[in-house]
């Protein structure tokens, strides 16, 4: 009898253990946007596998070009996952939806994050970053508004010249005043923020072509979540490309990025945030994978959208 209590009591713990596991997923979007939210699943960060036969969770239909692109996700306070995104290449505002299962997404709401600079041409790959120490959500993104940096105006020939702005809220329903996040004197775009003990990591693109092409990524760091961000590194990455995330495994980091000019996705990865190795060969995602957001789920999670699949869901 004392033998079979502890046989149960073993499997118990193995079900419970199991049961709160966690399993990685990416967020993305493909061709440009126009079918919306994909996700893929990975157990060691290096193999990725698309979920729901690779079609959409969840199809954009609000702004004028009604584009899903950039789609970054982070889990809350409250449990919830929220979602931020591109609506289109030259729009003053992002998207916001959130989910409580990755399936079921709330109704999509617009949020008109730079409508107060009349001149603001975009917003581009909106970033969220929940900070647990004060209960707030932080959105950050690149925007460019013609001739408030004139020095840099002619450092992407298009006349793109960003800077990345944020706001933060608690709830999605009322937010910050508007401010400027990083701006050290060069182009910028794509900041994702992570928090490694005291310290917030931003991971950036240096978005300069002109004189000398940039388009790689560095890393900034601050010991407050808004601002005294430093200057950035020395490229991380090879040059063209762009959409870094980033996590840590065990006790390496890893920082995946779209390298459009290829079509592919690459990665690098550090022990110590100082010294990064090219990883792009022993990484493969879904075909046509595109700038998005890696984050943990409780394995359970994925367990149901397997499940919802495998009996004919989809949207």
């Amino acid at each position: 009898m004392r033998k079979l209590i502890s046989i149960l009591f073993l499997l118990i713990l193995f079900s419970c253990s199991k049961k709160d596991s966690e399993i990685y997923l990416f967020s993305y979007f493909k061709g440009n946007g126009e079918d919306g939210l994909h996700l893929a699943s990975s157990e060691d960060g290096l193999k990725w596998e698309a979920l729901n036969n690779d079609k959409s969770f969840l199809e954009p239909n609000i702004g004028k070009d009604k584009l899903m692109r950039d789609p970054c996700i982070v889990k809350g306070g409250d449990n919830k996952f929220h979602m931020v995104w591109t609506v289109s290449w030259n729009e003053r505002g992002i998207g916001y939806a959130s989910s409580t299962n990755l399936i079921d997404w709330s109704e999509q709401k617009y949020i008109p994050i730079m409508h107060h600079e009349p001149d603001a041409v975009n917003c581009w790959a909106p970033e969220l970053f929940y900070d647990e120490a004060s209960e707030l959500y932080l959105i950050c993104w690149a925007t460019t508004i013609p001739g408030r940096f004139p020095e840099t105006d002619d450092s992407n020939g298009n006349g793109r010249n960003h800077r990345m702005y944020y706001t933060t809220t608690k709830d999605f329903v009322d937010f910050s005043e508007t401010k400027m996040l990083y701006d050290q004197g060069f182009n910028v775009i794509d900041a994702t923020i992570q928090k490694e003990d005291d310290t917030y990591i931003m991971f950036l693109k240096n978005e300069t072509k002109l004189p000398k092409v940039e388009k790689n990524i560095r890393i900034a760091t601050s010991n407050t979540l808004t601002d005294n961000y430093s200057e950035a590194s020395e490229p991380i990455s090879p040059n063209w490309v762009e959409g870094p995330t980033a996590i840590k495994i065990e006790n390496r980091w890893i920082v995946y990025y779209d390298m459009y000019t290829e079509k592919k996705m690459g990665a690098v990865s550090s022990s110590d945030l100082n010294e990064w190795k090219d990883i792009s060969d022993k990484i493969s995602f879904p075909e046509g994978t595109r700038h998005g957001t890696v984050f943990k789920v409780k394995e359970s999670i994925l367990t149901d959208i397997i499940s919802l699949h495998n009996n004919g869901y989809s949207k």
